[in-house]
């Protein structure tokens, strides 16, 4: 039995399954590396170790030193996660060599799945469709997708569209997945621009029971990593289904699998599916199947680990269910650093079921609160929003209003194109692919961050009156003037006053001022009426509304323009490590020519030529570190 568990990963993940051993009376260790010494998921342990660094490879990929941990802190079982050793076959091993009891399938059907050369050839063999490339691929065979054997999430994945691009590439993807996953096997598959990413969920018992819990449609993805997942997959032919989850269960049978697992397959035009990979863990988007099923996936982890077997009937499924990941990161998908001042989802819970009554529930599942660091070693992932309803329409509308009315200050998120996407005609449709989240744009409503400055300028003025509001006069005089950045870098200028007769705000003509305070701002436009909520840190303003949220930084009247930069500098679009450099001083480059790399959140990032011209000047080098906004190199326009 066991009585005392380790998890051997950070954030989110680490939250998630505390819950449920607090849930079940078993006792909590936390590993957590330099960076993480205030999160929230270490002080919610019962126990917890340092592990000395910051870097995934100095810490979190450190199997000896987990090990050791568990063993220093008492814990009698280890629980992988996901990513980091979660799919790591020695990692498992030297688990169970020290005694210890591994939260997961044995040893042998991870190194059978974890590289997913050899779990297609696997497959084949089962007469499972795959999909492969020629080992010389020619222009006939393009596109094609580079992907890492070892990992997933996103990393070590390329698109290459063009031959010449294949070496760039796989060297790329390589130096990824090396320090993602300790593994620089990639391998090479047909790329289908516009197929849909389904995924079976698999639970197995040591006793030779086999489940398929549904299958989940992942198929909203940016940079190859899911965004926006649930279950079941709406339009699903029930033939297709049962093909699917028939596939699934073979797969699981063959390699003698047990605990939970899943079977992914791109499905393509006339329901053909190809298995792409078994991944060998709990994934990132169990809450969706959780709450169509009404199982806790981690407490049946928990008790197949301790040698139960699964009941002779399972669930059915009931409802809907979809979830959306809330990444630090801006409209370019560019991670972000820095501090979440306020993070809020009014009416979450932390249930992990929702089949109790026919209304919707909202379950929130963070790595983050109010006042956590956002830094550059790890994922960008915040937090996962999920809604089950009895439909998928109510699921969406519930979930798309969830993310709206959430506070989340001090960093830039994908809040807006998630609800945007939520709410797109396509997806209500159900006509969901891989491709489709790019086309999805986020649209403000027109002249909502004038009136979110105005609102905010008119909160500033609230918090400096007195006895009369600011910019009153008995005389008329100057327009009081507030000048604000927004969040893409534009700038908005505020003049108003208010007079005996009431707000006078240029560009604003027949805005009433109902009330101000220091953090409610109420205007009335148009016949319509709304309350603008205002926080502050600093010269950062955020205000949230009925019309969205908008993140703005005060300027000042007179600011000093010695520090901007010169005209062709490229500066760092977030902190990082320079991984590589590409062009030398005095080289001819063109415009979107990649000149360095960039490694945040264990994803690279190319800085490109901003146009025609020569590199001048180059300021860093391999391995250098470098702080948002820092000079990287010059590059005179021809």
């Amino acid at each position: 039995m066991i009585t005392s568990l380790l998890v051997a990963n950070r954030g989110e993940i680490a939250r998630r399954v505390f819950r449920t051993c607090r849930e079940l009376g078993i006792a909590t260790v936390a590993v957590y590396s330099d960076p993480d010494a205030e999160a929230p998921y270490v002080r919610e342990a019962d126990t917890a170790v340092h592990l000395p660094g910051a870097a995934p490879a100095e810490t979190y990929l450190r199997a000896e030193a987990i090990v050791r941990a568990a063993l220093a802190a008492g814990a009698d079982a280890v629980h992988p996660g996901y990513g980091f050793l979660s799919e790591n076959a020695e990692f498992a091993e030297a688990v169970l060599a020290a005694g210890l009891t591994w939260v997961g399938p044995p040893p042998a059907a991870i190194a059978s799945m974890g590289s997913k050369t050899e779990a297609k050839r696997l497959m084949a063999a089962a007469g499972v469709p795959v999909l492969s490339a020629p080992a010389e691929p020619t222009e006939a065979d393009l596109p094609l997708l580079v992907k890492a054997a070892a990992g997933g999430g996103g990393r070590g994945m390329r698109v290459v569209r063009e031959l010449v691009e294949l070496d760039g590439a796989l060297a790329a993807a390589r130096a990824e997945a090396a320090k993602a996953f300790g593994s620089a096997e990639v391998f090479c598959e047909p790329y289908l621009e516009t197929g849909r990413h389904v995924e079976v969920q698999l639970l197995a018992d040591g006793h030779g029971e086999v489940w398929a819990l549904g299958e989940r449609d992942c198929s909203l993805q940016r940079r190859h990593q899911k965004v926006i997942e649930e279950a079941p997959a709406p339009g699903l032919d029930q033939a297709v289904r049962a093909e699917l989850h028939a596939a699934a269960v073979a797969a699981a049978r063959a390699i003698g699998y047990a605990g939970a697992g899943t079977a992914e397959f791109l499905l393509g035009e006339g329901g053909r599916f190809y298995f792409l990979e078994m991944n060998t863990r709990l994934q990132v988007e169990h809450p969706v199947t959780e709450a169509v099923t009404g199982l806790d996936l981690v407490a049946w982890q928990l008790r197949i680990a301790e040698g139960a077997g699964l009941p002779a009937r399972q669930p059915e499924i009931n409802g809907h269910a979809i979830e959306a990941r809330l990444y630090a990161e801006d409209e370019h998908w560019q991670p972000q650093t820095g501090t979440l001042h306020h993070f809020e989802v009014p009416g979450a819970e932390l249930r992990f079921t929702s089949r109790a009554g026919s209304e919707p529930v909202l379950r929130l599942d963070s790595g983050v609160e109010s006042g956590s660091t956002v830094g550059i070693h790890y994922d960008a992932m915040l937090a996962k929003v999920i809604v089950w309803a009895p439909t998928r329409a109510e699921a969406a509308r519930r979930l798309a209003d969830a993310l709206d009315r959430a506070r989340i200050h001090g960093l830039t998120t994908n809040r807006a194109q998630l609800v945007a996407a939520l709410r797109h005609p396509a997806f209500l449709a159900g006509q969901v692919h891989t491709a489709l989240l790019p086309e999805i744009t986020a649209v403000e409503a027109p002249g909502h961050t004038e009136l979110a400055a105005l609102a905010a300028a008119l909160g500033d003025a609230a918090t400096r009156r007195t006895a009369l509001p600011s910019g009153w006069r008995n005389l008329p005089s100057q327009a009081q003037l507030k000048s604000y950045r927004a969040a893409d870098g534009t700038e908005h200028q505020v003049r108003y006053r208010l007079t005996r007769d009431g707000l006078l705000a240029e560009g604003h003509p027949g805005v009433e001022l109902v009330a101000a305070g220091p953090e409610l701002v109420t205007l009335r436009a148009g016949g319509l009426t709304r309350t603008f909520r205002l926080a502050v840190y600093g010269a950062l303003v955020h205000v949230d509304s009925p019309l969205g949220a908008v993140a703005l930084t005060a300027l000042d009247r007179f600011p000093d323009r010695s520090s901007e930069a010169a005209p062709g500098a490229l500066l760092a679009p977030m902190p990082g490590t320079v991984v590589r450099t590409a062009v030398a001083p005095g080289e001819s480059v063109t415009a979107g020519q990649p000149l360095l790399w960039l490694e945040a959140m264990k994803m690279e990032h190319k800085v490109c030529a901003p146009a025609d011209g020569v590199l001048t000047d180059l300021h860093v080098k391999p391995g250098q570190q470098v702080d948002l906004g820092a000079l990287l190199a010059v590059v005179e326009p021809a």
